[in-house]
């Protein structure tokens, strides 16, 4: 009988993770429920009551992370943020 030696080879598979980040919203006392939910639901494709939660976190906690992802998907979208004259920023 022959012994056949088993080699295991361990494979190290480097896998590279996009970093996700955040754009932030931040409450301010000049806009409007309603306007900050149709910007969300515009610039951020959140649905009526993503929107309407985020607006109401905004308003009482002062921040809200409203989109993650990589930062070319959020730099345009953080831009309409911006122009539409809401506060945010990508962290």
């Amino acid at each position: 009988m022959s012994t056949k030696e088993k080699i295991q080879e361990d494979l190290l598979v480097d896998t590279q993770e996009d970093k996700l980040n955040e754009i932030v919203l931040y409450n301010d006392e000049v806009n409007t429920f309603d306007y900050v939910i149709d910007t969300l639901i515009y610039a951020c494709d959140h649905t009526p009551e993503q929107a309407e939660q985020c607006s109401i976190l905004v308003h009482y906690k002062g921040k809200c992370t409203v989109k993650t992802g990589s930062y070319d998907d959020l730099e345009p979208r953080c831009s309409k943020l911006l122009q539409a004259g809401l506060s945010a920023e990508i962290v």
